[in-house]
């Protein structure tokens, strides 16, 4: 008796045995959700967040970075971080494979699904690092510098930390180093970067630096809920498959993020007698961040206990260190991503190598050969291979500051450059107008404020179809 598939089951030349449906479908579906945390998720957070003449330049910051990323990174990015040709120890060959239907269309180097999928899976991975590191540059870096910038960054920087950590054949990766889904290659990356650029472009205005309110603190809520939920497809990807592992990863993720926002909410509570929503905003970033790098290799417990660190000790750093260290203060981080994602970041992975539980590793490193891989030091102690626990914790700590020293070095260089042909900080005019004579336009038109745009060269609304009307004295969008 033969025996016959389903006609669903059944391979053929667009569905080839290799490729799993299940899993493909699932890995667009989780890719289209964190592409949905950068656009509209930190567009709409970082336009709200902002004081109202900063609200257009801060959103069209996300906004251009994503759309540049995704240029960059099928023209050469993808084969730099992910190719199978090296170029360096660190770094694969740029290459135009990426633009071939034939390269597309065959399998990725992992999981059952083809290049194309994993391709765009990796480039919301980059563009929502690039849009991070803007978070802390909001409300003053010249639109022109940040053009240069994202592209630059994108191949000298972040393709090395992709390689390095994720790529099987980059160096960290063959040590056993730990990163489930980003914590080295995009949070502590672009939280070390963010703070490096911020340095050498310069702070806000005196005015900016001292008040800075919210324009729309309920629509902030609603970016931030976007990342949150977004997260599902962060971290529930990353084991490029429909798994059992994933839906660990998308539970402990979420468990981590209400434990951290939770602990951030009462220490605002105990030491400021509010409860501060944008705390809780800041609590729940920390949270997500702190998990990742070990979403899928910790058990639930750990996860809790991850919350807690992550929504205490970044609190400590932001409210306590930042105000006695002076580097910290001279620094302006618009949206601390230095607390929120490096230092959340570099807690996560030192967490995960302490914490990184071996059965659940060979689950995502499919380990045949025995359990003397990624153990964490928790359960090194307990096994008896304490040896491997220390060994693991110290790669953890090499990852760290390799990401740190290459990211520093790195971003200082891209900035230094670019402020050869041009100012990396907008003219004092421009800090003081803000949108409107940045990009000739302004975020809201509420109560007569459409009235008030001036009419300029510079503003294309009118080509658009938008009507304008001479400026009134003495308005502006602050």
């Amino acid at each position: 008796m033969s025996f016959k598939l389903p006609p669903n089951l059944t391979p053929y030349d667009s569905s080839p045995e290799w490729m799993s449906k299940g899993d493909n479908a699932w890995q667009m579906t989780a890719a289209t959700m964190v592409g949905l945390q950068s656009v509209p998720g930190l567009v709409i957070l970082y336009g709200s967040i902002v004081k109202k003449k900063w609200a257009v330049n801060s959103c069209f910051m996300a906004l251009f970075a994503f759309a540049a990323v995704l240029v960059c990174w099928v023209g050469w990015g993808y084969q730099m971080s992910f190719g199978s040709e090296k170029f360096l120890p660190f770094l694969g060959r740029p290459s135009v494979a990426s633009l071939r239907a034939s390269y597309l269309v065959e399998r990725a180097f992992s999981g059952k699904l083809p290049n194309a999928t994993m391709i765009f899976f990796q480039f919301v991975f980059a563009a929502i690092t690039l849009i991070l590191i803007a978070g802390a540059l909001l409300g003053r870096m010249n639109f022109y510098a940040w053009m240069l910038f994202v592209p630059v960054w994108l191949t000298c920087s972040y393709t090395v930390g992709a390689y390095s950590i994720w790529c099987p054949d980059g160096w960290l990766a063959k040590k056993g180093i730990i990163d489930y889904s980003g914590g080295y290659v995009i949070h502590l990356s672009s939280g070390v970067a963010g703070f490096t650029a911020a340095y050498w472009v310069g702070p806000r205005e005196s005015k900016d630096r001292e008040r800075f309110p919210p324009n729309n603190i309920l629509l902030m809520l609603l970016g931030a809920g976007l990342l949150w939920m977004g997260w599902t497809g962060f971290n529930g990807g990353d084991p490029y498959m429909a798994s059992r592992d994933a839906s660990l990863a998308v539970l402990n993720t979420h468990v981590c993020a209400a434990t951290s926002l939770l602990t951030w909410l009462m220490l605002d509570i105990v030491f400021f007698e509010k409860p501060s929503v944008i705390g809780a905003t800041q609590g729940m970033i920390t949270g997500l961040v702190c998990i990742t790098p070990a979403a899928g290799v910790v058990q639930g417990w750990a996860a809790i206990i991850m919350g807690i660190l992550s929504g205490s000790i970044p609190w400590f750093t932001m409210m306590v260190v930042h105000k006695k260290v002076s580097l910290l203060k001279q620094i302006d981080d618009t949206m601390a991503v230095f607390h929120t994602h490096a230092v959340a970041g570099s807690l996560g992975g030192i967490l995960t190598g302490f914490f990184a539980e071996p059965r659940l590793n060979r689950l995502f490193f499919d380990i045949t050969d025995g359990w003397q891989h990624y153990v964490g030091l928790v359960y090194g102690l307990k096994m008896g291979q304490v040896r491997a626990g220390f060994n693991q914790m110290w790669i953890q700590l090499l990852g760290i500051l390799f990401v740190v020293g290459w990211n520093v070095v790195v971003t200082s260089l891209i900035c230094v450059g670019i402020r050869v042909f041009m100012p990396l900080r907008l003219s004092d005019e421009e800090l003081e107008i803000g949108d409107e004579e940045v990009h000739g336009e302004g975020a809201y038109a509420l109560w007569g404020d459409g009235e008030k745009f001036e009419i300029s060269k510079r503003n294309s609304s009118q080509s658009h179809g938008f009507n304008e009307f001479s400026a009134k004295e003495g308005s502006n969008f602050r």
